[in-house]
C-alpha cells in the first residue's frame, strides 16, 4: 500500500519568485507567500513560516538565487560579492539549523565556480543549484523513509515531537518519512503526536498532515508522555533533528531530551532522523552546538492572548541536546547508524 502523494508544497518556485506554504497561518488556513526578494526569505525563515532545517536550507538557497536575480552587478565578480551580503543575512535567521549554513556554503561553492563566467551564466547556475537542492532533499528524504522503515514493526505506536514531516523539508519529511515509509510498507502505522510547547508545531502541523493523509493519530500534550508510555502504548519514538554533532549528540525542538530520558526509562527504542547533511562534523560533541533563544511571548502568549502575569518573565529556548547514549540509532539516507557513531564522510 502507497501513501498518498503530498498535496501541498512547502517551497518551490513560481515564475520569478519562491513560492513558502505560511505555516504560521495552519491548520485554519492554507495561505502561500511569495518572496520577490532574498530579504523576504530571510523574513519568512526567522518568522517560522517556514521552519525544520532541511527547508530551511533550501528556502535560503532559493533566497541566494533571488539575491542573484536582484543584483545589478556587471560582472561575475561583483555578483559574488553582492551574494555575500545576502548570505550573510540569511544566515543570522536560525543559528541552530545546521542545513542552513550547508545550503548557503553549497552555494557559494557554487559562485566561486562561475567567478569567470558572465553574471547571466552565475545567475542560472545558482537556480539550478536550487532546484538540485531542493530535489535531492526530497529523494534523499524517500531513501532515509525506507530505510527507517524497517525498525518500525507492524501496527507499530510511533511517538513523534515537534514537525518533520513534509512541512520540514522540500518534501516527505524525516521522522514523518519514517511514517510514511511505514505506510507505503503496510506496517500500518499509529502515530502519537507531542503539541510541541510553545509553537504547537506538533499540534498545528504534524497533525494536520496526518489527517490529511489519512494516517491514523492521535495528539497529546506533551507532559502526557510518560503516562501514555508507562501504559505500554508506544512501541518506538521518532524525532527529527536540526543538527547532529560528530558523535552523533543531537539537536532537536525543546523537548526533545526529556522525551529521550523517558524512552530509555521504559526501554523504548529512541530514534532520529535527518538528512545526512544535518551532521555537522565541524562539532565534536553537542555542547558546542549553538542554541537558539527566541522571543519570550512564544511561552508568554497564546494565540495572540497574554497568558502568563505582566510582571512575569519567560525563558524560551528553542532547541535542546539529547546525548548520543540516549539515542538508539540515526536514520539517514545513506542508512541507519548507531553506537558508537562513526559517520563516513
Amino acid at each position: 500500500m502507497g501513501a498518498p502523494p503530498l498535496t501541498f508544497t512547502t517551497v518551490g518556485w513560481l515564475g520569478d519568485r519562491v513560492v513558502l506554504l505560511d505555516q504560521r497561518r495552519l491548520p485554519a488556513d492554507e495561505v502561500y507567500l511569495e518572496c520577490r526578494t532574498w530579504h523576504e526569505v530571510a523574513e519568512a525563515i526567522r518568522t517560522l513560516a517556514v521552519r525544520g532545517a532541511p527547508a530551511i536550507g533550501v528556502a535560503a538557497a532559493c533566497g541566494v538565487a533571488l539575491a542573484a536575480r536582484e543584483s545589478t552587478a556587471r560582472t561575475a565578480r561583483e555578483l559574488s560579492a553582492d551574494l555575500e551580503a545576502a548570505m550573510a543575512g540569511l544566515g543570522t535567521t536560525r543559528p541552530t539549523a545546521v542545513n542552513l549554513f550547508w545550503a548557503l556554503e553549497r552555494m557559494r561553492r557554487l559562485a566561486r565556480k562561475h567567478l569567470g563566467g558572465s553574471v547571466d551564466e552565475l545567475r542560472a547556475g545558482l537556480a539550478a543549484e536550487a532546484e538540485e537542492i531542493l530535489e535531492e532533499d526530497i529523494a534523499s528524504n524517500r531513501r532515509l523513509g525506507a530505510h527507517g522503515a524497517r525498525l518500525v514493526p507492524p501496527d507499530a505506536r510511533i511517538l513523534t515531537h515537534c514537525n518533520a514531516g513534509g512541512l520540514a523539508t522540500a518534501g516527505y519529511g524525516t521522522a514523518l518519512g519514517v511514517v510514511r515509509g511505514a505506510v507505503e510498507a503496510g506496517l500500518h502505522p499509529f502515530v502519537w503526536v507531542d503539541e510541541t510547547r510553545p509553537v504547537l508545531q506538533g499540534a498545528r502541523l504534524t497533525a494536520w498532515e496526518l489527517a490529511r493523509e489519512g494516517i491514523p493519530h492521535t495528539v497529546i500534550a506533551d507532559v502526557a508522555a510518560a503516562s501514555i508510555m508507562a501504559q505500554g502504548e508506544v512501541d518506538l519514538v521518532v524525532v527529527g533533528a536540526d543538527r547532529i554533532a560528530a558523535n552523533g549528540d543531537t539537536a532537536n525542538k525543546i523537548g526533545t531530551y526529556g522525551l529521550a530520558v523517558l524512552a530509555q526509562a521504559h526501554a523504548i527504542p529512541f530514534y532520529v532522523a535527518a538528512p545526512f547533511s544535518t551532521i555537522d562534523r565541524a562539532l565534536a560533541d553537542g555542547s558546542a552546538i549553538p542554541i537558539e533563544e527566541r522571543d519570550p511571548r512564544e511561552v508568554q502568549e497564546l494565540a495572540g492572548r497574554r497568558i502568563v502575569p505582566s510582571a512575569s518573565p519567560a525563558r524560551n529556548p528553542a532547541f535542546d541536546v539529547t546525548p548520543a547514549r540516549l539515542i538508539t540509532a540515526i536514520v539517514t539516507e545513506r542508512g541507519v547508524f548507531r553506537s558508537p557513531y562513526a559517520f563516513a564522510w
